[in-house]
């Protein structure tokens, strides 16, 4: 799939007019939990000639394709992907910690990285990963059987929310190191159920287990506590200028 993946986007740049800046995979195959019909979920972000940005009314900044044969293709533009960062998009911070890279301009992740702890909102952060818990907890996880694959979304957000509960700081988009905080009596059922999902499929079901899935309530429970008493961080603000100057400069490149 790889070469494939890299042909779709050089594709995208020839039948676009774009750049392809970065690209990379952003779901379970990124997570470290896939199951083996997993799609490519691949995100990019992307640059039009300076041109473009001169204009009295701004063009679309987004770009989706339907699913087609696994491969799920979408990416934002340079500038909404700085936005974005500014105002501590979680996916965002996902897709630049992403250990599967299939395409990056020289230098990019390098420029970005050093801005990702200055732009981090714990807030925020835990408002996303909280609005995602609430899905598993509250509809999803809630029969006798359960879809193995919103079980693992449900814990992987779950895990998310405690590090910024605790630790204030940009979770890591993989699996194994979120696993860090998860209690040890829940270790062994957590290894026997990857066991399973590495050999399911995408709608495989599973008998609930019910202490993760109370493990999971409790960690809802604890992290709208917490999303109340942390302070609304604006540090980000400050960056704009940095912000432009990184926007200005990869324009400049694509000239």
């Amino acid at each position: 799939m790889h070469p494939r993946i890299k042909q779709a986007l050089l594709a995208l740049e020839a039948e676009r007019g774009i750049r392809i800046l970065y690209a990379c995979e952003s779901g379970s195959r990124a997570w470290g939990f896939p199951s083996p019909d997993s799609d490519y979920d691949v995100r990019f972000l992307y640059c039009y000639p300076p041109a473009w940005y001169l204009r009295l009314d701004e063009g679309p900044d987004t770009l989706n394709f339907p699913v087609n044969d696994e491969l799920d293709l979408a990416g934002w533009e340079l500038r909404k992907a700085l936005r974005l960062l500014r105002g501590s998009n979680a996916v965002l911070f996902e897709w630049l910690q992403s250990p599967i890279v299939y395409h990056e301009a020289p230098g990019f992740r390098l420029q970005i990285a050093p801005l990702l702890p200055p732009t981090f909102n714990p807030k925020a952060g835990l408002h996303h990963y909280l609005g995602q818990l609430r899905r598993g907890v509250e509809e999803e996880l809630i029969g006798e059987e359960v879809r193995l694959k919103r079980l693992f979304y449900a814990l992987r957000s779950a895990l998310a929310a405690r590090w910024i509960r605790e630790r204030h700081s940009l979770p890591p988009m993989e699996f194994a190191p979120l696993r860090e905080l998860l209690p040890a009596a829940l270790q062994s059922t957590v290894d026997k159920l990857l066991t399973q999902k590495a050999a399911a499929n995408e709608k495989t079901t599973v008998a609930r287990p019910a202490a993760l899935v109370a493990f999971l309530a409790e960690e809802f429970t604890a992290g709208q506590a917490a999303r109340e008493a942390l302070p609304v961080v604006r540090t980000a603000e400050k960056l704009t200028t940095t912000l432009d100057d990184l926007l200005q400069g990869w324009l400049s490149s694509v000239q």
